[in-house]
């Protein structure tokens, strides 16, 4: 595997790479917007393909880099389905896999920091983001945050995990790089509590203020997807008229991967496709037969970058459904299970 910490200085954070070598694909973690060229670079050197980012939540003392990847690499976008964020290409569940090429991580949605707060935890590890810091714990006074609930997040489920799990937290500002749970539970202040009441008590009173990015960084984050707007700056079709012509000379094109298909189901008679692998099935799309090709996904984000993917690759008669497998849902069209 490869495992890169890599920190950005005036926000503290710290941006975890990883990757499997076979076919070169990476994931970046908490990305941070200042270091978008850094991590282009990185990736390059090393011979990677950017596929996926993801941020643990809506961060308050930076700007994410999620937007300017997927503009500059057309990765794909994640967050926990909590998140407020306006369009984000695949949102997970708590116990849902964020997968790779060679590597996969569990999601673990953790609020208290923030109600869409998740953990990723791998075999060996478990990125904290900012609900378990080394030596602390994110602070809950703000974003809808909520002792009570960070204290069930932490002591019903990220501390359970096997004491030699290592933990790297979204930010740190000592200079620490990384832990383990043992470590935590033995020596984090922030942990030595009776119980609950005591935690809630112990975080009323951190009287800390508000982060000097919060006012510019909060709003730039949610605001960061692809809209509905600029979905339809590429050829759309509105999933009414697929269901009015019964799909008539169309091969609709499902982008999403398994675990989403599994959760909310497909539209009827759609080919699977997806997105991270749309490379190896431009083949198939050529040989449509004159049919047009219909792209969708979740929200449309995906799909929006599909099009033009595949039209450069001399895919002809390309569209996509804005919104997604979602706008298909509200307009009443027909859903297969898997």
């Amino acid at each position: 595997m490869i495992f890169r910490q890599l920190f950005d200085s005036v926000s503290s954070t710290y941006t975890y790479l990883l990757a499997s070598r076979v076919g070169g694909e990476a994931l970046l973690l908490d990305p941070v917007l200042e270091k978008t060229d850094r991590y282009l670079k990185l990736l390059e050197e090393l011979d990677l393909k950017l596929v996926k980012v993801v941020d643990t939540h809506v961060h308050a003392d930076h700007v994410t880099a999620m937007g300017a990847l997927r503009d500059k690499t057309s990765c794909v976008t994640v967050m926990g389905e909590q998140s407020p964020v306006d369009v984000v290409s695949m949102r997970v569940s708590d116990g849902e896999r964020v997968t790779i090429e060679g590597l996969s991580m569990t999601a673990m949605h953790t609020p208290g920091h923030t109600d869409d707060s998740y953990c990723f935890r791998m075999d060996d590890r478990v990125f904290t983001g900012d609900t378990l810091l080394i030596r602390g714990t994110g602070r809950t006074d703000f974003q809808n945050g909520d002792a009570g609930q960070q204290y069930d997040s932490l002591f019903d489920g990220v501390l359970k995990l096997p004491e030699s799990t290592l933990v790297y937290p979204a930010h740190d500002y000592k200079g620490d790089t990384v832990s383990t749970i043992g470590e935590e539970k033995s020596s984090n202040p922030r942990l030595q509590v009776a119980g609950r009441a005591e935690y809630i008590e112990l975080m009323a009173n951190l009287k800390l203020a508000n982060p000097k990015m919060m006012d510019v960084a909060v709003p730039e984050n949610m605001r960061m997807g692809l809209n509905i707007d600029r979905q339809c700056e590429v050829a759309t079709i509105a999933p009414e008229r697929i269901i009015a012509d019964n799909a008539e000379g169309m091969m609709i094109v499902d982008l999403r991967e398994e675990g989403e298909r599994v959760k909310s189901g497909v539209i009827p008679g759609s080919v699977h496709a997806p997105y991270s692998r749309l490379d190896q099935h431009l083949d198939m799309l050529r040989q449509a037969e004159g049919r047009d090709v219909v792209f969708y996904c979740a929200v449309g984000e995906r799909s929006t970058m599909a099009v033009n993917i595949a039209r450069d690759r001399g895919v002809s008669g390309c569209a996509h459904i804005p919104g997604g497998f979602i706008a298909w849902a509200e307009a009443g069209g027909n859903i297969d299970r898997v």
